[in-house]
């Protein structure tokens, strides 16, 4: 894999909190900020699939959460 250097500012607390994290999880601040960068979609790739262009907009805008778990318990029972 071809690699490049990065610099980055950040707060230094945010900085301590990150290092803390990633030795607390045995990682390393690289692996931390790589993994999270690997997690942002390529938006042309997700529009490309058919399916998501069929199932896209079809939802109402005003549906909440509690309607989901209100359907959820009347297609399954509690």
């Amino acid at each position: 894999m071809n690699q490049t250097k990065l610099t980055v500012r950040v707060p230094r607390d945010l900085l301590e909190k990150a290092k803390n994290y990633a030795v607390e999880n045995d990682t390393t601040l690289t692996s931390l900020i790589e993994a999270f960068l690997r997690r942002i979609p390529d938006s042309h790739i997700s529009q490309d699939y058919p399916i998501v262009q069929r199932l896209s907009g079809i939802l109402s805008d005003d549906l909440t959460l509690q309607d989901y778990k209100e359907h959820l318990v009347q297609k399954y029972g509690q």
